[in-house]
């Protein structure tokens, strides 16, 4: 399998401070990572990275095989699947649902003088209906509820067939129902061997998708443990990379953790 991901000794400085320091990580083709880590570790910034959208301040990054810096990044970000709250603010709220996902298909935030094909739009449909968004196709963006906000813009990510798919913290701010309806979603998504490499940023372990790979778990913004999820996602790695004693528990192909009493 070739690398979709390879950062080498990759830094990002910013106002003098490291938002994460010489990280050394790859992404081959069919792996499903999760990057795991407390509040401002770096987590976002490596996505970032990975995405093209934020450049090393040293080291070197490619993405499917292309060099940042040796790159025209508006032929590579197609290939690319970012979805994450960041995208919210740039969609129009009175556009369809339908409309958000497939002007992702032009690289487009909302519809202007472009043209759908049928195809454009039985595939839109595809993945609202993956997702869970089937009904939902002529509601306004502007005015589905956080869960529903999400798995739009995932279904928009997907729309241009990437080779490798970000997720940014798909599951923050759900409630329980919404959050296990999306990992369950993602869950299959993980196990479909025609999906894209995938990368998902998360804080807490309850949100792994059933079918992910491998872990990256940072803090500081270094990498503490890298590797296969059942090797690296242990007790003591989970306790160091938040400052905690923490227990973990593995329940079929779910996980859970919590703090050890005080005292």
């Amino acid at each position: 399998m070739s690398d979709v991901l390879e950062l080498v000794d990759v830094s990002v400085v910013r106002d003098g401070r490291a938002l994460v320091e010489q990280v050394s990580w790859s992404v081959a083709e069919g792996e499903r990572w999760v990057i795991l880590g407390p509040n401002g570790a770096g987590k976002t910034t490596l996505l970032q990275v990975a995405s093209s959208y934020l450049y090393p301040s040293t080291g070197t990054a490619a993405i499917l095989g292309e060099k940042l810096g040796g790159v025209d990044v508006f032929e590579l970000r197609p290939r690319i699947g970012l979805a994450g709250a960041s995208m919210v603010d740039k969609l129009p709220r009175r556009q369809t649902v339908l409309d958000t996902v497939l002007t992702a298909a032009y690289g487009m935030t909302a519809t202007w003088r472009e043209q759908y094909d049928t195809s454009d739009e039985s595939r839109a449909r595809l993945l609202l209906d993956l997702l869970g968004m089937a009904e939902y196709t002529e509601r306004r963006f502007g005015t589905l509820s956080e869960g529903e906000r999400k798995r739009t813009l995932i279904a928009r990510a997907l729309m241009t067939d990437p080779e490798l798919l970000l997720l940014d913290e798909p599951a923050a701010g759900l409630d329980l129902g919404g959050r296990e309806d999306l990992v369950r979603r993602l869950g299959a998504l993980a196990r479909d061997p025609q999906a894209p490499a995938m990368v998902m940023v998360t804080h807490h372990v309850e949100e792994i998708p059933p079918g992910f790979t491998h872990v990256l778990m940072i803090r500081q913004g270094k990498v503490l443990a890298a590797g296969p999820l059942q090797d690296t996602l242990t007790p003591r790695n989970l306790s160091l990379c938040f400052g905690l004693p923490l227990t973990l528990e593995r329940h079929a192909d779910r996980w859970s953790a919590r703090g050890l009493p005080l005292g």
